[in-house]
Formats: structure tokens, C-alpha cells, sequence
């Protein structure tokens, strides 16, 4: 008997859904395969590069600080609550400890306002006649990123997110310019993307994260690696508690010399004079 003609190609059919047959770069399955990390590590550092040509980006300031520090209003609410619920247990020292940090956390959410002013500040002033100068690019989660890129979205302007997938789930800021919001997988291509154009980097008081930034860049820039990146660290009196630098220097591991790699602030104005002077900007 004469075969039926959907049997003799019903093999055929099958043929056409291996994952052989799939073009290697609609394969998503084969582009996460160990081996192709290299490629993958090509096109993360490509397509960010690419969208920001397509999107006239010409220089940015990079803006670091933590991602738990909340606007005044919603740390004054978190320490309300943290105080409600020690008043329950007087004799919980967890609970007291979690009053004294909320307490932190209230204090320092004045630099929530100040990033937030710097991004308009430096966008307002930059971003006119659709230049794309010294646009703001932050990690692109909440806190002292979500601060900055509100400024810029305040006036209008654009601003950058660098974003990076984390085991824990997080979502970018609503400020970001949504063509220029971007997810990594990759924290060393990322690094790179906030170098690329910088002008500046402006660390606000943050933790683990700001400080791997910021000493990554002053590494660069000790070992000339970059050049010409003005680092501001905001907040004089918290920088100095945090590092010091002076017993750096007397146990010779750093020179006096390095010290000039840096530069504080204690506004957003200021932070913007320090880096429009150095980079030669017409004061606004």
C-alpha cells in the first residue's frame, strides 16, 4: 500500500522544530550556553552603546548613593512606625536599634532632596536646545538613583538608568527615560557603560555598591586608566567618618598627592560649580 503522503513527511516536520534548525541568534536557549559568554558579554556592551548614539547622548555625570535612603517624608513615616512599634516592646533592643537607624535614615534623607536637585540643576542647564550634554546616569533602582533621575525627569530632561539583574527582584526607578532605561547581566560591562561618557562622578552617601564605584573609578584614574573624570563625594562630614584617608596615607599607601583625585561638596550647586569649572561650562 502506497504510503500516505502526511507520513512520508511527517518526520520532516518534525526536523523543522529541532533546536538545530532554530538560527543561532533567535536560539535563546543556545545564546545562554557557557561557551557563549564572550558574545554575550559583546552585545551587552553593543546594544547600550548603540541606543545612546541613536538617542544623541554626547557626556553624562554619574550619580551613586543608596538605594534605601527615602525622601524626608517617607523617612519621617519610617521612623514614626519604627518608634510605634518599640512603644510596644520598651524593652526589645531590636526594636531600639531599629529607632536609631530609622533616625540615621531621616537625617541623611536631606541628600534624597539634594540628588534630587542636582539632576534638575545639572539638566536644566545642560540639556538645552537638544543638546544631550552631561545627561544624568544612575544604577538605575531607588533612593539617591531614583533622587537624580527625578530631577532630570522634573525638567523634562533625559537621564540614563543602568539597571543589573540581581538574584533578588528589582525594577528600575519610574524616572528614567524609558529609551534609556537598560538591564545588565553583567556588572563589569556595566561599569564600563558608566565610564564610557562620564564628565563626572558624584558620590552621595551610600553602601557597599556606592563605595565599589567610587573606588573602582579613583583606582582608574590613580593608575591612568581615565582621565578626566571629576570625582565629588557629597557630605564632607560622612566621607571623612567613613574613610579615613590620612591613615591611608600614613602607612604609605596612599601619597598626599592622591588626595587631589577627589573633591567634596556640601549642595547640589556646589557639586555643579566644581564640575562646570573643571570641565569649562559657562557658569548658569
Amino acid at each position: 500500500m502506497e504510503p500516505d503522503s502526511s507520513d512520508r513527511t511527517s518526520h520532516l516536520r518534525t526536523d523543522l522544530t529541532s533546536s538545530s534548525y532554530i538560527p543561532a541568534d533567535k536560539d535563546t536557549e543556545f545564546l545562554q550556553r557557557e561557551e557563549l559568554r564572550s558574545v554575550r558579554i559583546g552585545l551587552e556592551l553593543l546594544k547600550p552603546e548603540l541606543i545612546q548614539r541613536e538617542e544623541g547622548i554626547q557626556s553624562t555625570i554619574v550619580v551613586f548613593g543608596s538605594a534605601r535612603l527615602q525622601e524626608p517624608v517617607a523617612a519621617k513615616h519610617a521612623l514614626y512606625m519604627a518608634e510605634k512599634e518599640a512603644a510596644r516592646a520598651l524593652n526589645d533592643p531590636t526594636n531600639r536599634q531599629k529607632v536609631a537607624i530609622a533616625r540615621r535614615q531621616l537625617a541623611l534623607s536631606k541628600y534624597y532632596d539634594m540628588a534630587r536637585e542636582f539632576g534638575r540643576l545639572v539638566s536644566s542647564t545642560c540639556q538645552v536646545d537638544g543638546r544631550c550634554d552631561y545627561v544624568i546616569v544612575t544604577g538605575g533602582g531607588p533612593g539617591i538613583m531614583e533622587a537624580a533621575n527625578r530631577g532630570a525627569a522634573d525638567v523634562k530632561a533625559k537621564s540614563i538608568g543602568l539597571n543589573i539583574t540581581l538574584p533578588h527582584e528589582q525594577h528600575p526607578n519610574p524616572y528614567i527615560t524609558p529609551k534609556l532605561s537598560f538591564q545588565f547581566r553583567y556588572f563589569a560591562i556595566r561599569k564600563m557603560h558608566f565610564l564610557i561618557r562620564a564628565k563626572a562622578l558624584v558620590a552621595f552617601p551610600g553602601g557597599f555598591g556606592t563605595l565599589d564605584e567610587l573606588f573602582e573609578t579613583l583606582t582608574l584614574l590613580q593608575t591612568g586608566k581615565t582621565e578626566n573624570v571629576m570625582v565629588v563625594l557629597v557630605g564632607r562630614t560622612f566621607w571623612e567618618r567613613l574613610i579615613n584617608w590620612q591613615w591611608l596615607i600614613d602607612n604609605g599607601l596612599i601619597s598626599h598627592d592622591d588626595l587631589g583625585l577627589f573633591h567634596y561638596a556640601e549642595t547640589a550647586q556646589e557639586a555643579w560649580d566644581l564640575i562646570g569649572r573643571y570641565n569649562g561650562v559657562p557658569p548658569s
